[in-house]
Parts: C-alpha cells; structure tokens; sequence
C-alpha cells in the first residue's frame, strides 16, 4: 500500500477529499501499526514510521470514508509503574469519528489471564473489538443557524435518543429509537408546543455494553461508560455505522435549529469504559496508560477513582486535556451543537487532589475563542473527597442545582421547616450563585432528571422499585424526598389519583415559575412511570421507554399553558436577583420587586421566616421592578402577579394584598382546578387554596377599546363635527 508521511495535525483519520491522514498520540510507544480492515475481517498493517512530538502519523492516498481501522501498539508492559501496552490488542483510536460493531467480551480484550492480574495475555484481540472509520466530513449546511437563545429565555428538555422514540407509534419503524426518529416532525412538534427550546441528549459519544450487565440480559441504557469522544454513537444511527451516522446525526441538528431549538450534548469525560485494573484493553489504556488514567502514586497498578466507575480520566495530563478540548471543539464547529451537560464535572477540577476551580481544565475552556460562546453546564459533584461543589463553578457555567430538586421535593410533600429555603429556590438561589458574580440562569432548576424517579413516581413511591436491576434492590438512592400520595404504586384509589394529578401539576409548574432556567425530564409532561425504578440505568427496556400511547394529555395541555405563561411574562425570567427592600416598608412607599405575604394578607417580616410558621406562603413579583433592558436598551416591565402556595394537608384561606398592590386580580394558573374559572378578585378578598395546591394571579387589566375605524364611525364623526363648526385644518391661516 502506497504510504506518505503526512502530518501529525489534527489527530485522528482526516479524509481530505483525496486520501487520509492518520494521528496517534504515544509517548510510551516503541512501534505503532495501523490496521487497516476489510469487511471480512481481513487485516493490512501499515507502520506508522514518522514520529513528532510523539505524534505517530502517516498519509494513504488510498483510504475513502468507510474503511474500518485500528491500531497496535507496542511497547512495555509493567503494570506496577503503569506501563500496558500489548501489541496483540487491536485498539480503537481515541480521536475516531466513527466506530462499527462492538466489544464481545472475548477474554482476548484483556491483557492478563484471568485470575492472575499481573500475569500477561498475548492472544490476539482482532474479530472481537469494535473499529474506528474513516468518515466523509463534509455537509451541506446551508442555511443552518443556531439559535442561540439566551439561557433566560431557555426551556430545557432531558431526553434519551432511543427512549424517547422507541415506542413513538407515528414515527416509522425503522426510526424510532434513532437520531432520525429525534428529528421527526412529531417530536418537533410536541417539543415547540412544550415551549422547549434545548434537547439535552443522554450520552450520544460512542459507548460500551457492560459485560456484567450482558451475563444478567440486561444492557447499559443511559451510555455513561464512554469509549469515544468524537463518534456518534452508533446503534443509534438508522441509515448504517460506517460514518451514516456522523450524517445523520449532522441532519437531526439542522431540523432541530430549523425549529428554533438547541442541542446539549451529555457528555462523560471524566472517565472512560476501560474501567480499573481489573478492565479490558480497548484503547487508551494500551496506547498511553499513564498520559490518559490518574494512577495511584504509591502503586502505578491501580487506578484513581473519583467517579465510582473504576478510573479517573488524567486532566493533569497536556494531551488528555487537549483531546477534552478538540473533542468539544469538534462538537460544535463540525455537529454544531451548542452546549454541553458535564457529568460528574467536579472530576475534572482535580488537577491534584481537592477540587479546584482554578484548575487547568477551567483555564482552558475560559480562553477557548469556540468553547467559551457555548451552553456549559456543570453537574457539580463526584464522589471524591469534598465531591459536591453546588454553587462554586466558575462564573462562566451553570449547574444543575441539586439543592433546588431537594427543597422542591420536600416542600410539597410537607416536609417542616423547608418555607425559607423553598423561598431561596424559587427566586434563584442567590445564596448559591450571587456571591460569585452570576445570575439566577446560573441555577439549572430541575425536579426530576434520568437518575431517579419520574414526576409521577414521585408522588406515587415512597420506596424504589429495582427488582428488574437484579441487584436485589441494592442499587438506586433510598432517600427520594419522595411521598406516595396515600398509596404505594399503582391503585384505583380515585381520591389517591386526584391528588397525584394536582401534586404533578403542582411539580410542573413550580419548576417552570421559578427564576433560573427549568429543565423538564423527558416523559414527565406525560406523566411517564417507570413502576419506582429510580435507577433505570440499566432497563433498555419498557420500563425506560416512553409510552406515547399512555400519555396524559390534560397534563401535557397544563405544561404547555404554564411553558407559554413563562414565556409571555419576563417576570418569570428575570436576568437579575430580586432586590426585596425594603424588607420593612412604611405605609405608602414605593413597593418593592418583590413581597412575602402570610395568609393574613400582611407582608412577612424578617422574624417571620424563623417562627416555624407553616407550609403556605404568598409572593408578590412587581411587574415594574424588573431591573433589565431589551436589545434595544428599553427598559422591560410587565405586569403584577401573585403566587400562592400550601403544601399542608388541609385548605388555607389566603386574603389578597392590599388595593396598594392592585385593585383585582385573575386567577391564570390553579392547580387544584377551584378558582379556574372565578371572576376577577378584589383586593382583600379571601381566597381558599385547595390542600397541596397552587394558584397564580395576574393583575386584572381591563381590555383596552379598540377604535372603530368603520366607515359609518367615520361619518357619525363628520356629521358631528360639522354641526359644531367648520373643520379646522393645521397650518392654514394659524387655525388649530
């Protein structure tokens, strides 16, 4: 086979329209081998003979788009300084745009006889691995433009490719469960009527099938056990694995931005699918273990884990940083998405040993002229030493703002003393983010999200229900902030049935009505079960799925009426913390942008908020007090609204504010389905809120008179104004 030098940059299978250049970083290597693959299995080998800053490259004129590859790498093997290379491991190349087939669990993808982890395993690995490929890059994105919606105006939806399609009756069936069947009109459709305006996608980089959950039959769902960071992952491709995915991925983001809405990726960078000592040989591990895994400093042996998946990905490393940032960097300038969900990102501040948000990762993305103008989101802790960092990313980031999920939880389940802090989340969480320079868009609100209880297992379970894990329930958080509503799981119980409708509709429109930015899970507007499994990780399954033809369509109806009642009023979206003062206020002075009210109608005062009072409060948000401007620099304003909320067990009378306030006011949002239809409401008027229920009051406006522009107006207003006089007309002889 003809071979050219080629170039180190960029690493990875470049098809240049003619040929490919091929990247490898190694520092440890003594021999690198491309494997080239025919569809049969047959193997050429090509070795990579030119070598820059450990860079092993080389240039085929030959090579198209779809050619399988794979690398061997040789080198010593030492475990105990960290050292595995092994040349018989065919291995996936880390800066591969496309892999096909996958890992079978042979006992050749380990590089030691079972039971002797020192010991060495020299059989070969080829015919049981999956292969990169060599990808056509080039698209037709004319006309694609993302949305860039500001995070104050964002509406997040979490979803799972293959979980949210799979069972979706009108989309066709060799789509469903695809990129394809993501980019389908009737997901669109339901998407926009949601008022979503992000997809946040579960892990799409290439990922493997635990073989531990492959002996119980069942398989790896959500794909946090990442094996490539550049590929798309390919049993979610309909069209073919042999880089159609790579297209079809590029065409589901470009229907989506024609709708109007963003793409987050989930991705998972702090560890990979090799796992610990004790994993198999797929490609970093044999490429350059100790460049790419944190070890143990006191035995080189083991690995360092942060994550509870067995290894630590190396940011201390230079090219396992820079394979982060190409890696990012490729996602949004060749897929064009816009943003990033960062798994167990706390990981990736442990430069050293604490986590630190100073760290080079941090530094890097700060300074990247592409990563920098993205969506980042943290989920800010890991289960290392001091893990949980709620609150303390870097001011450029959002978080996924765990507290905000506790305290809603515990508030309408009628935990005690949660009043103050529920107080907090509703507003923003200033005591998280303000102090660092953010707004209330640094708090990612969610209730629920892929790891846990659905809304509607929520108010259904007080226990999990694993059994289908095969962990003997073992598994999954036993601590759900969770109440069954007055039965465990499934019942006929009508009266049971009525309060988990309200406690789901009181879930929804919490989160959407909070300051910061919501993020629904995908399913929950359908009132999705998946029968108490809080830890579906495993269920690729029906218990997953999304039910399509089960949907509740009265709550779908109430999300997208809440989703447009945010989008519609900026005072549900401020881009700035509420001020409250003054927290005192004379009779008469001006009111501030916000009040606390007590049932009582009088305004809470600070002493209020340890008196142990209650499960039920008001809140006043002043359509004038919001401190923003539009693009145009105009300041924004809206109108008056009233929140009232009472998680006790039993009605609350709450009477109206003052006519310093507003003379009446209409009742837009209840969701106990009492006061939906009342006339306006005046001032002082006492108003009965339902047991664990919500009402939302907008000042009433009386409907302005539209002018009649008829021709008979036109007349009537002749006739007169000609029987009272001539018609004077401007600039004639001085007349006015």
């Amino acid at each position: 086979m003809q071979t050219w030098p080629g170039t180190p940059y960029p690493l990875g299978a470049t098809f240049d329209g003619s040929g490919t250049n091929f990247a490898l970083y190694s520092e440890v290597a003594e021999k690198v081998e491309l494997c080239l693959f025919d569809e049969d299995g047959t193997e050429v080998t090509v070795e990579l003979i030119d070598v820059d800053a450990y860079v092993w490259h080389c240039y085929l004129p030959q090579v198209q788009p779809g050619q399988r590859y794979g690398y061997r790498v040789t080198g010593p093997y030492d475990p105990a300084n960290g050292l595995r290379c092994n040349r018989n491991k065919v291995l996936l190349d880390p800066y591969a745009k496309a892999t096909v087939g996958e890992f079978d669990w042979d006992r050749s993808l380990f590089s030691y006889t079972f039971g002797d982890p020192d010991s060495t395993n020299d059989e070969d690995s080829a015919g049981h691995v999956m292969l990169s490929v060599v990808v056509n890059p080039f698209f037709d994105w004319t006309g694609d433009r993302t949305p860039r919606t500001p995070y104050k105006d964002t509406v997040i939806y979490e979803a799972h490719v293959k979980g949210l399609t799979e069972l979706h009756p009108d989309i066709p069936e060799e789509d469903r469960g695809t990129y394809a069947g993501v980019a389908h009109p009737v997901v669109i459709d339901h998407l926009q009527k949601l008022g979503v305006t992000a997809i946040e996608l579960m892990p799409v980089h290439q990922f493997v099938q635990d073989s531990t959950l492959l002996d119980k039959g069942l398989r790896n769902y959500w794909g946090y056990n990442t094996i490539g960071f550049f590929a798309p992952h390919n049993e979610y491709a309909a069209t073919g694995q042999l880089g159609e995915q790579v297209q079809e991925f590029k065409a589901m983001v470009r229907s989506l931005h024609t709708a109007g809405i963003e793409v987050i990726l989930d991705v998972v960078y702090n560890h990979t699918a090799e796992g610990n000592h004790m994993g198999p040989t797929l490609s970093f591990r044999g490429i350059d273990n100790e460049a790419y895994y944190r070890l143990v400093d006191d035995d080189k042996r083991f690995y360092m884990d942060y994550t509870g998946t067995g290894n630590s990905f190396n940011v201390r490393h230079p090219h396992a940083l820079q394979l982060i940032m190409d890696s990012l960097r490729y996602w949004v300038t060749e897929m064009h998405v816009d943003g990033f969900r960062f798994d167990l990102a706390a990981t990736l501040a442990r430069e050293f040993y604490e986590v630190d948000r100073l760290s080079t990762f941090f530094e890097l993305v700060q300074q990247d002229p592409v990563v920098s103008q993205v969506k980042l989101i943290a989920e800010p802790w890991d289960i290392g030493p001091g893990g949980y960092q709620v609150g303390n990313f870097p001011p450029q980031w959002t978080e996924w703002n765990g507290k905000y999920r506790d305290t809603v939880r515990d508030f309408w389940r009628g935990e005690p003393s949660t009043l103050g802090e529920f107080a907090a989340r509703l507003t923003g969480s200033a005591d998280l983010y303000e102090n660092s320079g953010r707004r209330p868009v640094a708090s990612i609100n969610f209730v629920t999200a892929h790891d846990g209880f659905t809304i509607r297992d929520l108010v259904s379970y007080n226990e999990k229900h694993n059994e289908a894990n095969g962990e003997n329930g073992n598994d999954g958080e036993s601590h759900n902030r969770s109440w069954n509503s007055g039965a465990e799981g499934e019942t006929d119980d009508q009266a049971v049935l009525e309060i988990r409708a309200r406690q789901q509709r009181n879930f929804i429109a919490t989160l959407l009505l909070s300051q910061g930015v919501p993020m629904i899970l995908h399913g929950d507007e359908l009132g999705r079960t998946q029968g108490g499994n809080n830890n579906s990780y495993a269920q690729d399954s029906e218990i997953s799925w999304v039910h399509w033809d089960q949907s509740d369509h009265p709550l779908i109806e109430f999300t997208a009426a809440v989703s447009r009642l945010r989008r519609d009023h900026p005072i549900f979206r401020r881009a700035r913390f509420f001020d409250g003062r003054p927290a005192k206020r004379e009779e008469g002075a001006p009111k501030p942008d916000i009040v606390w009210l007590r049932p009582d109608g009088t305004e809470m005062q600070p002493e209020d908020w340890d008196s142990g009072f209650g499960k039920a409060v008001g809140v006043y948000l002043n359509g004038d007090g919001i401190r923003d401007r539009d693009l145009r620099g105009e300041r924004i304003s809206d109108d008056d609204f009233l929140l009232y909320f009472n998680a006790a067990e039993e009605a609350v009378r709450f009477k109206l504010p003052p006519k310093s306030f507003n003379t009446s006011w209409d009742v837009v949002v209840d969701t106990a389905g009492k006061a939906a239809d009342r006339t306006s409401l005046k001032a002082g008027t006492q108003l009965p809120l339902e047991a664990r229920s919500l009402v939302v009051l907008q000042a009433h406006q009386e409907p302005e008179v539209e002018p009649d522009h008829s021709v008979a107006a036109s007349l009537a207003s002749y006739a007169t104004t000609s029987a009272t006089g001539p018609i004077p007309v401007v600039g004639k002889g001085g007349g006015r």
